[in-house]
């Protein structure tokens, strides 16, 4: 074919304009993309949260069926205590009845455990052991009221990691700190 005088024979390629925008468009689509991904992963850590509670909700109620009682916590202020959850879920003795295979710390493929040797904490899916505290008879008899429920409160404290209880132990849902826990009561 015969080009017309005075056309060049040129390469045909993007204008710096043309590569602008495909690139900004790209850079709008990962951003979108990052934060629905961070929104599905903080929903999916709430999820996992809810789960393992129900599993620990489920293997206390049974232990407390076969024993009478819940496993004690030593610290009034539900700071901790899933290291007893832990042992009494998870007894090392022979011929002891497991309460929960998950609290297995030669076989921890959820991780759900952190500690050492027979001193293990009950984690949440933020890395932080969740909380536990259980009324508690003392030596005269009386028993000191420490959970809201009936027999024993279980929390996460959520993503920020923090709880907020009185010096009694008491909590208060609408706590700043304690907006994002996950509990079961």
């Amino acid at each position: 074919m015969k080009q017309s005088k005075g056309t060049k024979n040129r390469a045909r390629g993007f204008t710096l304009m043309e590569l602008l925008v495909v690139v900004s468009i790209m850079v709008i689509l990962a951003g979108l993309t990052m934060g629905v991904m961070s929104y599905v992963n903080q929903k999916q850590a709430v999820e996992q949260a809810k789960v393992q509670l129900g599993l620990l909700e489920l293997a206390l109620e049974d232990y407390y069926s076969e024993n009478g009682e819940y496993p004690p916590n030593t610290r009034d202020d539900g700071t901790g205590g899933t290291d007893e959850i832990q042992k009494a879920l998870f007894p090392t003795t022979a011929n002891s009845k497991i309460y929960l295979a998950e609290l297995n710390p030669d076989n921890d493929t959820q991780g759900w455990l952190s500690g050492t040797t027979g001193n293990y904490e009950i984690l949440d899916p933020w890395g932080e052991p969740f909380r536990y505290r259980t009324n508690r008879t003392l030596s005269n008899g009386t028993v000191r009221v420490y959970a809201s429920n009936p027999g024993f409160d279980i929390w996460s404290c959520g993503p920020d990691g923090q709880t907020k209880t009185g010096s009694k132990g008491d909590y208060d849902p609408d706590d700043e700190l304690n907006r994002d826990d996950i509990r079961l009561w």
